[in-house]
Formats: C-alpha cells, sequence, structure tokens
C-alpha cells in the first residue's frame, strides 16, 4: 500500500504543479474571475500536456509509456491485494483447476505478447502504445518479484513488502516525474506559441 501511495502522491504533485502554472498565468492576466480561471487552468493543463507529448521526441515517449504502465500496475495491483486479504476487494483472488493464480502470470503474458507485437508492426505509433501494455506486465511481474526469487508465497512477509518492488517503483517514480515535467514545460512553450494558452509571466517562462 505504501507504494501506490507513492505513486499517486508523485502523479498528484506533478498535476497539481502544471495546474498551479497554469492558473498563475491566468490569474496574472486579470481578466477572468477566479470562477471562470479555474476551469480555464485545468483545459489548459490538458492543452499543455497533449501539446508536450506530441513535440516530444519518441524514445522519450516510449519511456514515458513504459513507465506508465509500470507504476499504473503498481498503483492498482496493491490497493486490490490488500483489499482482497482484507476481504473487502469485490472480487476475491483468480483460480483455475483449484490453483490460485498469481498475478506475475498475466504480467509475463501481457508483456511478451506486447513485446512480440511491438516486433511484427512497423508503425512507430502502434510501437508507442504498446510500450504501455509492456509496462503493465513488467510491473505485475516485478510485484511479485519475492515469490519467483524465493519459490514461495512471501508477498505480505517482510521479504516481500521490502523486495526489490520497492527499488523498481522509487526508480520508475522519479523517472516518470522528470520525464513528464520535461513534456510539460515543451508543451508550455508548444501550446503558448500556437496560441492555445495565455502567455506566461516573465517569472513563469518555460524552463529551456
Amino acid at each position: 500500500m505504501g507504494t501506490a501511495a507513492l505513486i499517486a502522491a508523485g502523479a498528484l504533485a506533478t498535476v497539481a504543479g502544471q495546474y498551479g502554472r497554469m492558473f498563475q498565468r491566468r490569474r496574472g492576466r486579470g481578466a477572468q474571475g477566479l470562477v471562470d480561471q479555474a476551469p480555464a487552468a485545468a483545459l489548459d493543463t490538458a492543452s499543455v500536456a497533449f501539446e508536450g507529448y506530441a513535440a516530444t521526441p519518441r524514445s522519450e515517449t516510449v519511456l514515458l509509456n513504459l513507465l506508465t504502465g509500470f507504476l499504473g500496475s503498481f498503483a492498482f495491483i496493491r490497493p486490490s491485494t490488500f483489499g482482497i486479504r482484507s476481504g473487502w476487494w469485490p472480487r476475491g483472488n483468480t483460480v483455475v483447476g483449484g490453483r490460485h493464480i498469481h498475478h506475475f502470470v498475466p504480467g509475463i503474458l501481457i508483456a511478451f505478447a506486447s513485446g512480440t507485437a511491438a516486433m511484427l508492426t512497423s508503425n512507430n505509433k502502434v510501437e508507442d502504445k504498446l510500450a504501455f501494455p509492456m509496462g503493465v506486465g513488467m510491473g505485475l511481474t516485478f510485484d511479485e518479484a519475492a515469490l519467483l526469487l524465493d519459490f514461495r508465497d512471501v508477498y505480505w512477509t517482510r521479504q516481500g513488502v521490502l523486495s526489490v518492488q520497492v527499488s523498481f517503483a522509487l526508480m520508475a517514480t522519479l523517472t516518470s516525474a522528470i520525464l513528464t515535467i520535461r513534456l510539460l514545460r515543451r508543451g508550455e512553450a508548444e501550446a503558448e506559441a500556437h496560441g492555445v494558452i495565455p502567455p506566461a509571466q516573465p517569472h513563469l517562462a518555460p524552463e529551456a
């Protein structure tokens, strides 16, 4: 649960930070009331993300998609497994033929399928999108790394909780945040150049 909370907090902080920058732009113009500025700043934030993604080099978008899938699977699977164990999650464990199917199994299948599909296509846009399910598969697999290493179910033991998943999650969170901030700053410059968002005040000019 701590890992999922870290991921969610990182994502919220990044979005909130960008929203704050856009709100300051609107507030600096003074042409709108507070009630109008808030939703306008939200639309500006979405425009910046769209423009930034479109202007980002392919190598960075692929890595960002991969990390987003990786972190998203962590953020989902940790609360769900905790909920199953506590009895409040709507669905229980997946059981086939009386055998509990751990989530590293679909994780491996998703990662293998995505990687194979990426090798079979020559469309760069399709390959970019396949990075997301690849990241999901990697996240589901690494979440049970301790089980794979010890060959026994230590998911909720000390070994499982403090396994390599924490290191991977932290590394991915920091890298994803850096890439996202780079994307958003690039998006600000593109959106401002296209007249989609108001010009920046001198102290809010996008960094080079």
